[in-house]
């Protein structure tokens, strides 16, 4: 279990609400462009390809709509600093579930027209404190989608590097997918001896180590938001992004190789 965290960062969850249902909107046009070669691709995730990831993007937002069906649990189970930490043992089942998705529902656009209007719907009269039965562990509403965004993010930009796509993502949705992943780090390894800088959305700091209290920290690792995402998520390795020059890190503390990734 990580250890206990210094502070929570808050989201707003009206804006998390219009980041996740647009960030959505952008991959179901996406995907709609996309041909049967592309959909054909390997998807660089095991052994899906597009279309099973194109299909899996649509169960990040389904999920919503089937908990907000489903009877409130009791009381909350995860905190949403603690949901990074918590995919990785769902990984078999999600990998069944997409292909049994994909297979069933050939039709991409209809699925997805579906899934939309099924969380719109759904959201519209929900509350953000609504509990919801997560198989990672219940959560708030507000909570749980800050997750969603994170997943669209994160998917999103595997399926723009697979089918050679441009999806774009919304500003909003990366902001929270980059902080969340960020402040994860500092929960995995707490201290205040390195500055993680990720501009323009997060700074955190970590690692055990002599406190930096002024002027330029002696350890400082500075990267943009979707190489830190790569890296967070094991898309990309830490030697890798040094060696492309995607990272920049000085200091005896600054290398993060051994704490990454933090989900899978």
């Amino acid at each position: 279990m990580p250890p206990a965290r210094k502070r929570t960062r808050t989201y707003d969850p009206a804006k998390i609400r219009v980041a996740v249902l647009a960030q959505f909107g952008n991959v179901r046009q996406g995907v709609h462009t996309l041909t049967e070669e592309q959909l054909a691709r390997p998807a660089r995730l095991g052994e899906w390809t597009v279309r099973e990831l194109a299909a899996h993007l649509t169960m990040a937002v389904e999920t919503v709509s089937r908990n907000l069906d489903r009877p409130e649990p009791g009381a909350k189970e995860l905190a949403l600093l603690d949901w990074p930490f918590a995919t990785a043992a769902r990984a078999g089942d999600i990998a069944d579930g997409t292909r049994e998705l994909a297979r069933d529902n050939p039709d991409l656009d209809a699925l997805y027209a579906r899934v939309e209007q099924r969380i719109t719907e759904r959201l519209a009269t929900a509350p953000d404190d609504r509990l919801l039965a997560a198989r990672t562990g219940a959560m708030t509403l507000a909570d749980y989608l800050v997750t969603r965004a994170v997943e669209l993010v994160v998917h999103t930009d595997d399926l723009n590097r697979a089918a050679g796509a441009d999806i774009p993502l919304d500003r909003q949705a990366l902001a929270a997918c980059t902080r969340l992943l960020a402040d994860a780090l500092a929960v995995k390894a707490p201290g205040a001896s390195t500055e993680v800088r990720i501009p323009p959305y997060a700074v955190v700091q970590c690692v055990e180590g002599p406190r930096h209290t002024r002027g330029t920290p002696p350890n400082v690792v500075e990267t943009d938001p979707l190489t830190w995402i790569r890296l967070a998520t094991g898309r990309t390795e830490w030697k890798t992004a040094l060696d492309e020059a995607k990272v920049s890190a000085s200091g005896e503390r600054a290398d993060l190789g051994g704490l990454l990734p933090l989900m899978g």
